[in-house]
């Protein structure tokens, strides 16, 4: 039925508004959200198991044939090379949006008018697409054969993305979801773009060093706009009643969960981010650390032998750089 397949297949709940004075230009076409954009986040999920599916046959696997990789290594490449084709494209379309849409000129926008419960297309196709994608990666724990003890952490980090995105969606701060979107994809996309490069050639270290300078700055920027959008922009506006009919949430106990929940999310990728660092560090000075030489007490030969298995090469492998990261935060 065609009529079904519509559902499935374009953004439904549109509204047309009249040109105005101001805007004497064409009636704008603009978008809020409603039960069927389940069937619309459900296709586009598919659409992204196929293209998920072409990159790995056509890309990654060519290339992992030529560089015959580890097993260990074979699985954070493919994961590192699907992560930053998404994260490059998440980045770029929503710069886009931000950019046609006056967010850097106009910071204010992030707040005022609040709710935002009318969307442009591509504002709300962006938003679908991000459901989209992280739905389909839990179908791809299965396609992948993800490692049993893996499958927390990845549970955890999709957990968090759906969570967050999903709740600036439902909540119309879309706003100011799509800019720490931008902000924590680039981050993510820098990172997982390194750890391509470092896969092949291992000397390469300079882009991990920029990540973790930009990884911190990117938490506290995120504070920033939060605080500032949420606790400052709408703790101040006028309408501050709940009301589900014109999708207003702007009253004191959603503004501190949310405010809670980003914030507590930083606290949790900064925790985890210090002890990847620190783990890295570890690992770095044992494998700079001279080895430890006895005095031959026997003979020539077994000297040697006992040198070679005191000696760090061959024990201390470069373990931090072909994780580099065990993690995968939210969103990270």
């Amino acid at each position: 039925n065609s009529k079904a397949s519509i559902i499935f297949v374009t953004l439904q709940y549109n509204v047309t508004l009249p040109a105005t004075e101001e805007q004497a230009t064409e009636s704008a076409s603009l978008y809020y959200y409603g039960i069927k954009d389940l069937a619309t986040v459900f296709f586009y999920m598919l659409v992204a198991i196929i293209i998920h599916a072409i990159i790995q046959e056509y890309v990654l696997d060519k290339i992992n044939r030529r560089m015959h990789f580890s097993k260990t290594k074979h699985s954070k490449f493919n994961e590192s090379g699907q992560l930053s084709a998404f994260y490059f494209f998440a980045c770029v379309w929503g710069t886009f949006i931000l950019v046609s849409e006056n967010y850097i000129s106009d910071p204010t926008i992030l707040w005022r008018a609040y709710p935002h419960n009318l969307m442009t297309f591509q504002m709300k196709f962006f938003y679908i697409s991000q459901l989209a994608y992280w739905f389909h990666a839990f179908p791809e724990l299965y396609f992948q054969k993800t490692k049993k003890e893996d499958i927390p952490r990845q549970l955890v980090y999709i957990g968090l993305y759906l969570f967050h995105i999903a709740g600036a969606y439902l909540l119309n701060l879309n706003h100011l979801g799509l800019v720490l979107l931008v902000l924590h994809y680039f981050v993510e996309f820098l990172f997982h773009i390194s750890r391509l490069f470092y896969f092949s050639d291992e000397k390469y270290q300079k882009g991990f060093s920029l990540w973790a300078v930009l990884f911190v700055l990117g938490r506290l920027l995120t504070l920033i706009l939060s605080v500032l959008t949420v606790g400052f922009g709408l703790a101040r506006a006028e309408n501050q009643k709940l009301d589900f009919s014109t999708g207003n949430f702007n009253v004191l106990a959603v503004r501190i969960a949310v405010l809670a929940s980003i914030c507590i999310t930083q606290a949790f990728m900064m925790w985890k981010f210090i002890n990847f660092q620190l783990r890295r560090w570890r690992e770095h000075s044992t494998f700079q650390a001279p080895p430890v030489r006895k005095k031959p007490t026997v003979t020539k030969g077994r000297s040697s032998r006992k040198g070679t298995e005191n000696g760090v090469n061959g024990t201390v492998t470069s373990n931090g750089a072909d994780s580099p990261r065990n993690r995968k935060d939210k969103s990270s």
